[in-house]
C-alpha cells in the first residue's frame, strides 16, 4: 500500500520541462511587469501622448477626462519628469530661483489636489485654485494636510519642533519660515494661488480676492489676481481703470498684513483689451506696486482661423489653444513697452512647443504657462519643450534671451 501510494505521488509531480516552462513565464511576466511601470511612470514615454491621452479623448467627455486625471494626480499613479533640469533654464524672480520658466496655468487642479504629482511633471510654478472650486475653506484644509503629511515625513527638523508644529496647525507662513523653504515644499518651484470672485457678489466689489488673500496667502508662493476669467459674469469689468485700482490698492494691503514671508502678488488680464486699456492695467499696476502681470488669460473673441464648427465656436466661453497666441503676444509686447521692462511678466495662451515659449520670452516674458497643449499631448508635454528650448538656445540661456526683440 505504501509503495502504490508513493508511486501515484510520484506520477502527480510535473515533469522538469513543466516547471522550467512556468518558471519562464513567470520570470518573464515579472520583467514585463516591472519593464512597463518603469515605462509608464517616466513622462516621456510615447505611451501618454500617442495612446493614453488620445484614447481619454475619444471614449468620454472632457469634464471626466479631466477629473480621471486629476484622480490619478491625486493618488500618486502620474508619471514623473526623471531628469534634472538643465542650469541654463534658470531663472530668477521675486527673489526666488526656478529651476526652470515653465508653469501650468490656472484652473487644472481646481480643488489643489494634485499639486506635488504636478511639480513631479517638471512644471516650476502651478497656478490652482480655477474657477469653480470648492472653496476657500476646502482648498486651505487640503493645504493645512499637505503640510502636515510633509511634516511627518520630514527629517529636517528635531523631533520635538516636528511634534510642536503637528500639534499647532501650522499654516504655510510658519512652516515655510521655521524650515527656511519655499511654500511650494519644493527646491527651485513655487506654488500660486489663483483667486477669483463668487459669480454672486456685488460686480464692483473686491471683498472675495481680499478674504481670498487672508485664508490662502500663508500657502502661496504666488498670489494670482484673477480679473479675467470670461465664465464669471461682470468679472472682465473690474479691469476697468478706477475699480482695477482700488482692487490692487486693498488686495496689497491685505497681502502686507500677511505674518512672515508675503508672497507675490500678481494681475492676471485677459487678451481682449485696447491699447488704451492695455496702458491703463500696465500704469496702474506699476503705480500700486504689484509685482507682476500675466498676459494672458483665455479669449472671448473667435478668429476666422478657427477649425471648428461655426455651432462649436459660437459656444459661450473663452478660447484657448494657438488662436490666443497672437492676441496674448500683442498685449504682453504692449504691457512689456508700457512698463519699460520694470514688471515681471507671465506669458500665457497658445504655447505648444519651444519655439512658443522663445516667442514669449523675446517679447519680454520671464516665465510662461501652458494648459492647453498639457491636455492634448499629455504629461511629456513640460520635458518636451524644456528640451526643445535647450536645443533652440543653443549656447545662450533662458534668461539671455528676456525682452531680447526689444534690445536690438
Amino acid at each position: 500500500m505504501e509503495n502504490s501510494d508513493t508511486v501515484s505521488v510520484t506520477q502527480q509531480l510535473p515533469p522538469f520541462t513543466t516547471k522550467l516552462k512556468n518558471f519562464i513565464i513567470g520570470t518573464v511576466s515579472i520583467v514585463f511587469g516591472v519593464t512597463f511601470l518603469e515605462y509608464y511612470f517616466d513622462s516621456r514615454a510615447a505611451i501618454h501622448k500617442y495612446f493614453v491621452t488620445p484614447v481619454l479623448r475619444n471614449v468620454t467627455d472632457a469634464e471626466t477626462s479631466h477629473k480621471f486625471a486629476i484622480w490619478v494626480a491625486k493618488w500618486g499613479f502620474c508619471p514623473k519628469d526623471r531628469l534634472s533640469d538643465d542650469e541654463k533654464l534658470a531663472v530668477r524672480a521675486w527673489g526666488k530661483k526656478f529651476s526652470n520658466p515653465i508653469g501650468l496655468a490656472a484652473g487644472f487642479d481646481k480643488h489643489g489636489e494634485a499639486i506635488d504629482s504636478l511639480f513631479d511633471l517638471g512644471f516650476a510654478v502651478i497656478n490652482r485654485y480655477g474657477f469653480n472650486s470648492v472653496g476657500h475653506k476646502m482648498v486651505e484644509l487640503q493645504l493645512r494636510d499637505r503640510l502636515r503629511r510633509y511634516l511627518y515625513h520630514s527629517a529636517k527638523l528635531h523631533p520635538r519642533t516636528t511634534a510642536s508644529l503637528l500639534t499647532s496647525s501650522p499654516d504655510g507662513a510658519s512652516l515655510s519660515d521655521a524650515l527656511g523653504i519655499n511654500r511650494s515644499l519644493k527646491d527651485d518651484k513655487l506654488l500660486g494661488i489663483n483667486l477669483g470672485k463668487n459669480k454672486s457678489s456685488d460686480p464692483e466689489s473686491v471683498d472675495d480676492y481680499v478674504k481670498g488673500v487672508k485664508s490662502l496667502g500663508p500657502y502661496a508662493d504666488l498670489l494670482v489676481i484673477n480679473v479675467s476669467s470670461p465664465n464669471t459674469p461682470g468679472l472682465r469689468g473690474l479691469q476697468r481703470k478706477d475699480i482695477f485700482e482700488k482692487l490692487l490698492n486693498e488686495v496689497i494691503i491685505a497681502r502686507d498684513s500677511l505674518s512672515g514671508s508675503r508672497p507675490a502678488l500678481l494681475v492676471k488680464i485677459a487678451p481682449d483689451l485696447s491699447d488704451d486699456e492695455l496702458d491703463d492695467i500696465a500704469d496702474a499696476a506699476m503705480k500700486s506696486g504689484v509685482d507682476g502681470i500675466i498676459v494672458s488669460n483665455t479669449t472671448i473673441s473667435r478668429p476666422n482661423s478657427l477649425y471648428s464648427d461655426s455651432s462649436l465656436a459660437s459656444e459661450t466661453g473663452g478660447l484657448s489653444g494657438p488662436p490666443l497666441k497672437p492676441l496674448a503676444l500683442k498685449s504682453l509686447r504692449k504691457i512689456y513697452q508700457r512698463t519699460n521692462g520694470e514688471l515681471i511678466l507671465v506669458g500665457c495662451g497658445g504655447i505648444s512647443n519651444a519655439k512658443d515659449a522663445l516667442e514669449y520670452a523675446r517679447a519680454g516674458a520671464t516665465l510662461v504657462q501652458l494648459y492647453t497643449s498639457f491636455a492634448y499631448d499629455g504629461v511629456g508635454k513640460v520635458r518636451e519643450i524644456k528640451d526643445g528650448i535647450l536645443s533652440e538656445l543653443k549656447d545662450k540661456k533662458w534668461t539671455d534671451v528676456i525682452g531680447e526683440q526689444w534690445k536690438n
